[in-house]
């Protein structure tokens, strides 16, 4: 099985304990990255890649801030290696972003009318609005519905 990509330097201790998870992702990155499109339309190709960065990211800040298992060596470690998102974690960290599913999310101008994308709508207002009435186009990405 490929390592996960990483520099020369020799990872900090605790990186055994991580590495086949991180490893495992790495592994169904590539295969999201491999799966054919046709047939779907560009953002749709996409919606895996997104998730799986996104459980990546997720499963390091958790490791770190939420059970404290691993070091902040190896948090900065990933962070530097780019194994973790570093932008979307220090999203995360912010009140109100602590279910963010990617930085996407929060860029209006990658929307038709300027708006933010379906998961950063409070549940209470998503059903007075109605589905008929938004207007992302990644609307059904997945990462945001579940």
């Amino acid at each position: 099985m490929p390592k996960v990509r990483r520099s020369k330097k020799s990872p900090p201790e605790g990186w055994e304990l991580i590495e086949p998870t991180l490893e495992e992702l790495e592994q169904k990155m590539r295969e999201a990255e491999t799966e054919p499109h046709e047939g779907k339309r560009k953002v749709e190709a996409l919606w895996p890649i997104f998730k799986i960065h996104h459980q990546k990211s997720r499963y390091i800040y958790d490791l770190f801030y939420r059970r404290k298992a691993i070091s902040r060596e190896l948090y900065e470690f990933c962070l530097r290696e780019n194994i973790a998102d570093k932008n979307l974690i220090a999203k995360w960290k912010k009140q109100g972003y602590e279910n963010l599913c990617c930085l996407r999310c929060i860029q209006s101008r990658d929307t038709n009318f300027g708006t933010n994308c379906i998961c950063r709508v409070p549940k209470g207002k998503l059903e007075e609005i109605g589905k008929t009435k938004l207007t992302q186009v990644s609307i059904t990405r997945q990462s945001c519905i579940a």
